[in-house]
């Protein structure tokens, strides 16, 4: 058991991401607490605690990426065996919200998936929601309990500092990710780029513009989301054929399905730039993929709601460190 400024904390970590688990741990100084997750024959979930939560505040880290819904399940028959065990607090550390995408009725006859799921994490007993760079900031208003919107953009900003990438324009690949970029470029002074483009399909892209000046500038391609990295490759496509530089892609989550690792390394991008807010296996991995660990951040997080101080002040990208 860890007792945390007087508090009892137990934290968990699910098949998720292991290894982002242990890292908080690490930074907080505590152990890991103990659980088994296993199968019955037919595929569902087993998991057995094998310590009291009686009474703690417990968090439980499990991004919900690939593969969504077992992800999912897992998480939520974690929270029902808490709750029935009678933990006092129950928090969620999902750095990758799954189905964050399907926030809205785009189409008649389509669902609110991510309405859908808060509503599932709620009933089966999460007390709060930490995530990380929601796709949709409206998201936060389908929870009736605490979601706290952690931001990567310090990470990633200090990367880029230390790596001393001057010259830039941010670009945003699209016309929604321009308050992004904006927050991202007031960060190094630049100017920003905005790639105009129609989606006639999901998973498909087709650039018909680039509003700004991006000639003879080394660009950084902002998103929160990588997923088949089609939009990013032919962003890096225009960008090079306006006469860019070096540029580099930074985004908060790597879904990477598909070949996106594939034309990753077959487009002009220099780095891609992102954190492991989803574990990439090792068909994942390239040498153009640098993932930049969030966990100091997340730990953090964790400690100041322990002790009810504010945790905005860990996105302040003043607090810039060389």
């Amino acid at each position: 058991m860890a007792i945390i400024h007087g508090t009892k904390v137990k934290l968990f970590s699910l098949n998720s991401n292991p290894i982002l688990g242990q890292e908080i741990a690490d930074f907080m100084g505590i152990s890991l607490a103990e659980c088994s997750i296993s199968r019955f024959s037919d595929g569902e979930v087993n998991i057995n605690i094998a310590e009291t939560v009686r009474g703690h505040n417990v968090f439980v880290v499990q991004s919900t990426s690939a593969p969504v819904n077992e992800n999912y399940m897992e998480l939520l028959i974690m929270i029902d065996a808490l709750k029935r065990a009678s933990a006092k607090t129950i928090n969620v550390i999902m750095p990758y919200y799954g189905y964050s995408r399907q926030d809205r009725k785009a189409l008649s006859r389509q669902p609110i998936s991510a309405k859908l799921v808060a509503d599932l994490l709620t009933k089966a007993g999460a007390t709060r929601v930490i995530s990380m760079d929601l796709h949709a900031a409206q998201i936060q208003g389908f929870f009736d309990i605490p979601i706290d919107n952690f931001e990567a953009l310090p990470i990633l900003v200090r990367y880029f500092k230390q790596q001393k990438v001057d010259d830039v324009v941010i670009v945003s690949p699209d016309h929604g990710g321009t308050t992004r970029a904006r927050k991202f470029a007031l960060n190094f002074n630049a100017p920003i780029a905005i790639i105009d483009k129609r989606r006639p399909r999901p998973n498909v892209a087709e650039v018909m513009n680039i509003i700004g000046d991006v000639d003879g500038k080394n660009c950084i391609l902002v998103d929160d989301i990588v997923d088949t990295a089609g939009t990013v490759s032919i962003a890096a496509h225009a960008l090079k054929k306006a006469g860019a530089k070096d540029i580099y892609l930074a985004a908060t989550h790597p879904i990477l399905s598909g070949e996106a690792v594939k034309r990753i390394e077959e487009s002009p991008i220099t780095k891609f730039i992102t954190t492991n807010s989803i574990r990439l296996s090792e068909d994942k991995q390239s040498d153009k993929i640098v993932q930049l660990s969030i966990a100091k951040t997340i730990g953090q997080g964790i400690l100041n709601i322990i002790d009810d101080k504010p945790i905005s002040v860990l996105w302040d990208c003043n607090n810039f460190e060389d």
